[in-house]
């Protein structure tokens, strides 16, 4: 069965005093995925997530809910976890919880049954009754993502969830998502900690000052990368391998090494020129993690073979292709 489309962002543009924030957009989020979207700071993103939110109107193109009647905006089917913290320290955890859940239609008394729920879950059961500045930066994190969640909306929308917490906190947020994605919510994932981007995306959508350079199934990008990396324990001359024309760079000490591969290279061929020159122990190849893609993509430009795009945005034209 085909994956039904929740989101759908077609030739997106949005400028501010003659600058292109995002620059001819296109991409689909379907149901019940974590969608990652990635860039460097200052790239479009979040510019691109205010337009999802109807903060912003796009200059050109079109912004579509297709689950909704008539595909426009629905707030109280979105939630949202903002970058910059937006809680008022002087309210009580309680009120804040109901009111923000009262914006997005749940009455106050289920808002209440919901919110202790959560806070029993979180462990800050005890903070109910208590101001939000009573608590710590992590904690009014956890805050920020009950308010984003309570009302059950289909997409959530998270800008740098993992951003101040502390790595149990952070593991703790990575199985919140993958049990939000597991209950067919959808889950739009922004953030910086590309390991756990990694762990938890189904499909990214990466860009750079605006326009796209990478999009697709997280695993298709990484297998079309022509690049890579060998971890390699070896007995013999590890000279061999810093000579080697198919290697790319080498790290070599003890009888260990870290080796990236040529462009294009295909490990077996490495493999079949250091057969019987080292007596190799142990060896692992894979593709390099997600963190040195969006490196070397944003610090260099698109790989020279990039994944293919859908088909709607390669008959588009060049204003159509989802270049943010």
């Amino acid at each position: 069965m085909a994956a039904q489309t929740i989101l759908d962002i077609e030739n997106a543009h949005k400028q501010f005093d003659g600058t292109k924030a995002v620059d001819g957009v296109s991409f689909t989020v379907n149901q019940g995925e974590i969608f990652g979207l990635l860039g460097p700071n200052g790239a479009g993103k979040t510019t691109l997530i205010r337009m999802i939110l109807n903060i912003f109107e796009p200059d050109a193109g079109t912004i579509r809910f297709p689950l909704s009647p008539d595909g426009r905006f629905q707030p109280e089917r979105i939630g949202y976890l903002p970058e910059e913290r937006g809680l008022f320290e002087n309210r009580k955890v309680s009120d804040t919880l109901v009111f923000l859940a009262g914006l997005k239609g749940v009455p106050a008394a289920q808002a209440r049954e919901r919110a202790l729920l959560w806070l029993e879950r979180l462990q800050l059961e005890r903070y109910f009754h208590r101001q939000i500045r009573e608590l710590s930066k992590g904690m009014q994190q956890k805050i920020q993502l009950i308010a984003a969640i309570i009302h059950k909306p289909d997409l959530v929308i998270l800008d740098e969830p993992f951003a101040g917490l502390d790595p149990i906190n952070q593991e703790l947020f990575r199985d919140l998502i993958r049990e939000l994605k597991s209950q067919n919510t959808t889950v739009l994932l922004s953030a910086h900690q590309m390991h756990l981007v990694e762990d938890l995306s189904d499909r990214i959508f990466l860009i750079n000052k605006g326009r796209q350079v990478l999009y697709g199934e997280l695993r298709e990008i990484k297998r079309n990368w022509k690049e890579d990396w060998v971890a390699l324990d070896f007995r013999g001359d590890g000279a061999l391998l810093k000579e080697s024309s198919l290697v790319k760079s080498a790290q070599i000490e003890n009888g260990r090494a870290q080796l990236i591969l040529r462009d294009g290279v295909r490990p077996e061929e490495f493999l079949s020129a250091i057969v019987g020159k080292l007596e190799i122990e142990q060896i692992a190849i894979k593709k390099p993690p997600l963190h040195h893609i969006f490196v070397e993509t944003v610090t260099r430009g698109p790989h020279p073979h990039p994944v293919p795009l859908p088909e709607r945005e390669r008959v588009q034209g060049e204003g159509g292709k989802g270049d943010r």
